[in-house]
């Protein structure tokens, strides 16, 4: 194999695959990239079994062929390279890379050890904007489970209704996002890992633009230019968000995001560190009072609030409040509750298109 051709377009192209380079496993051939050098085009290919990404650039291509490098090693080398044009060929030692008067050599493994790669999947689809993609993708994520004891938490739940529902719980908290689909073949439910569907968000470099989602036998593809990503799909049951999300609630409380964020935010420095990480807020008098204790000091605050029902006071995480606050993009945001130790959602006010479920923590104090 030998190709020329410029050294940032290489460098991107490696970055992106190996994204998808296996880190902790017991074949060594997962964790390379695979290069594919055919007519005047070069093809990087990664997988950990999971996640499969391919980046497709254009080359001079002298001489055709295929080999296998340490995909993270490679990536870290080519990062360095300037935007000089490099020379990429195999010898004897393995793989070369001129570039300037100066070369490097990589190991290489037998590019016939590599996985096969199934990139014909297409049965079923949805369209949408690449837009509404990243917002639903962004708006849920962040609640997904990050250890394996429940392996299914680690993903979304995409169902393809009238429009498109993302579910995503890690057992403490859950976020709800829709989002308008424009075209769909049938009505289906997937389970997609939330680092296939953040990798997808992170492609996207359009807005109005249109992208595609296929799906077929527990598998999920997404043709972003020439950059394609496969994915598994988590198989089970997700746990139905109809049997968790409350119909009902004793308390409404309406008020300033910006002015609730902030104090949760001062309160939050005084827990930081603390295992639970609790902030406390007691719903009275027209004000939600925030408020943080901890050994180095102490923090209590007041936001002026429309309060309609019983007054309470609920203690909860300081990161899932925040992480759900900063999800939401209007001025004004609703949070209710049924009390001091059941769930609480909170939501836009005028718009609903997405919600957020936060467990309390009993506050032994």
């Amino acid at each position: 194999m030998k190709l020329i051709c410029d050294g940032l377009t290489l460098s991107e192209a490696v970055s992106k695959a190996s994204k998808a380079c296996a880190v902790r496993t017991t074949a060594p051939i997962m964790e390379c990239i695979k290069i594919t050098a055919v007519n005047d085009e070069v093809t990087f290919l990664a997988t950990d079994g999971e996640l499969s990404i391919r980046k497709t650039i254009r080359a001079e291509v002298l001489e055709e062929g295929e080999v296998c490098v340490p995909g993270k090693l490679f990536a870290d080398f080519t990062g360095k390279l300037s935007g000089e044009e490099v020379t990429v060929l195999t010898q004897e030692r393995g793989l070369e890379i001129r570039y300037g008067d100066s070369n490097s050599f990589f190991q290489l493994m037998n590019a016939e050890e590599f996985p096969k790669i199934n990139l014909e999947i297409g049965e079923n689809s949805f369209e949408m904007k690449q837009a509404d993609l990243k917002k639903i993708i962004a708006e849920t994520t962040f609640c997904c489970a990050q250890d394996d004891s429940r392996p299914i938490l680690k993903g979304c739940l995409l169902q393809l209704k009238d429009r498109l529902e993302a579910t995503a719980l890690d057992g403490y908290r859950l976020a709800l996002s829709q989002a308008d689909i424009l075209t769909k073949s049938g009505e289906a439910d997937i389970i997609c890992p939330a680092r296939t569907l953040l990798e997808i968000s992170r492609s996207l470099t359009g807005e109005e633009e249109e992208i595609t989602l296929y799906t077929q036998g527990g598998m999920l593809l997404v043709r972003i230019g020439d950059m394609t990503i496969v994915s598994r799909l988590y198989q089970g049951d997700f746990i139905r968000k109809e049997s968790v999300l409350p119909t009902e609630f004793s308390t409404t409380v309406t008020l300033s995001k910006a002015e609730l964020c902030e104090s949760v935010e001062r309160a939050a420095i005084f827990i930081r560190g603390d295992k639970n990480n609790l902030v406390t807020l007691t719903i009275a008098n027209s004000a939600v009072k925030i408020a943080s204790v901890s050994e180095i000091g102490n923090v209590s605050e007041s936001v002026h609030a429309e309060i309609e029902g019983k007054e309470l006071s609920i203690s909860m995480n300081a990161k899932y409040l925040l992480d759900a606050l900063r999800a939401l993009d209007e001025e004004q945001v609703v949070m209710q509750y049924n009390g001091a130790i059941s769930p609480f959602i909170i939501q836009n006010k005028e718009k609903k298109e997405s919600l957020y479920l936060i467990l309390p923590v009993r506050n032994a104090a």
